[in-house]
């Protein structure tokens, strides 16, 4: 099952990166988000970012050190509530290059056959 905990693996250090990368653009991209989204209160766009990254890093620990189907499921559920808000927000991310958006299907996928064999 080493790969198994690859995926896992893989999915705490892409939760990690997005709470360290929130933080870290706290001001910069993070904010521009939010500001773009019609937010312009920057107390409130602050809290959200950090909250967000909050989340993120409890349900990376939580994959990491408690692999149930829980932490598996509510890590798919959150996964698609931030998908579906960020798409109401800004759908032109389904676009981006980069896409930040779409490599939410693999995720998704692999949140979904983590669930089912119990990582």
């Amino acid at each position: 099952m080493k790969e198994v905990a690859a995926l896992r693996y893989s999915l705490v250090f892409v939760w990690l990166a997005t709470a360290l990368a929130s933080v870290w653009e706290l001001h910069g991209q993070s904010l521009s988000l939010l500001t773009a989204a019609g937010l312009h209160n920057p107390l409130l766009a602050q809290a959200l970012i950090l909250g967000g990254a909050g989340v993120d890093v409890v349900v990376a620990l939580a994959m990491l050190m408690k692999p149930v189907r829980a932490s598996y499921w509510a890590a798919l559920v959150l996964m698609l509530a931030m998908t579906l808000v960020a798409t109401v927000f800004d759908p032109s991310l389904w676009l981006h290059p980069l896409g930040p958006l779409t490599k939410n299907l693999p995720m998704a996928v692999i949140l979904w056959v983590l669930a089912k064999v119990r990582a």
